[in-house]
């Protein structure tokens, strides 16, 4: 069966093509459970540039559960979102109570002191972000991992969310800590097993500076070793995302030794063979 859960819509201004032409691909290709989880809404209007308005989110919904019942005989359609997670209140009870199949939670955002670099006065630099890009040249890197695996982890400790979206985002324009990645990544795999979280595997960083999925094949392993359940996620912006270098993160999950992966309905987890 082929899962697909990670992909937008142009509502978060940084994604092209209609809902529909996503689907008619998502058939072509083969897919079996097409997920949208388009960026969330977040309190304040942070970082609206990127991601929908609180105003469209009863749009969305509708929309993806009108195309749910349109192309049924088809394809499986679920309904999610990807919340950013953010130290703070940051958080609408609009998304994190909505009827939907999954909620992945992200971070793409870390603590920042030096206004520089934070958005809307909240204190936050944007590192997958190329105009802050630069900001990695002027601290020590080890820190930056570290402080974004340590907003990961609050993220899986809030007990808000069911899939763990790309786990090493950190990692995007390549620049890689001096310390072992695993060790600075082991607790918050603990705490991903511990939450009863999924783990997806996204090939957005295949697309990406880095040129290597989310999470590196170590990381990966090393959820394997914790029985960490995976799904997968193709973080489609356009419709030549969906589906990219499928059979390639299929292949090393394999390699790995999984041979199942999660996919969703009403927030309940269904166990599937890949």
């Amino acid at each position: 069966m082929r899962i697909d859960l990670h992909n937008h819509t142009t509502l978060c201004n940084h994604a092209v093509g209609t809902t529909d032409e996503y689907i008619k691909r998502a058939i072509e290709l083969g897919i079996d459970v097409y997920g949208f989880s388009d960026h969330a809404p977040a309190k304040n209007g942070f970082d609206p540039k990127y991601r929908m308005q609180e105003s469209s989110q009863e749009d969305y919904e509708r929309e993806v559960l009108n195309l749910k019942e349109k192309y049924k005989d088809d394809i499986k359609i679920l309904l999610g979102y990807e919340v950013d997670f953010l130290k703070g209140d940051y958080l609408l009870d609009s998304v994190l109570n909505s009827k939907v199949d999954y909620l992945i939670g992200s971070v793409h955002f870390i603590p920042e002191s030096d206004p520089k670099y934070s958005l809307f006065n909240s204190n936050f630099w944007g590192f997958d972000n190329p105009e802050f890009i630069d900001q990695y040249e002027s601290k020590d890197i080890d820190k930056i991992w570290e402080d974004y695996f340590e907003a990961v982890t609050l993220m899986v400790r809030s007990g808000k969310f069911d899939i763990v979206g790309h786990l090493d985002l950190i990692k995007v324009f390549g620049f890689m800590p001096k310390k072992d990645i695993k060790l600075i990544a082991l607790n918050t795999l603990k705490e991903i097993k511990k939450s009863n979280m999924v783990l997806e595997i996204n090939p957005a960083g295949l697309r990406k500076p880095v040129k290597d999925q989310y999470p590196s094949k170590s990381l990966l392993e090393l959820a394997y070793e914790l029985d960490i359940p995976i799904t997968f996620g193709s973080d489609a912006h356009k419709l030549d995302d969906i589906g990219f270098k499928y059979n390639e993160v299929i292949s090393l999950a394999k390699d790995i030794g999984y041979s199942k992966c999660i996919t969703f309905e009403s927030r309940s987890k269904e166990l599937v063979t890949f």
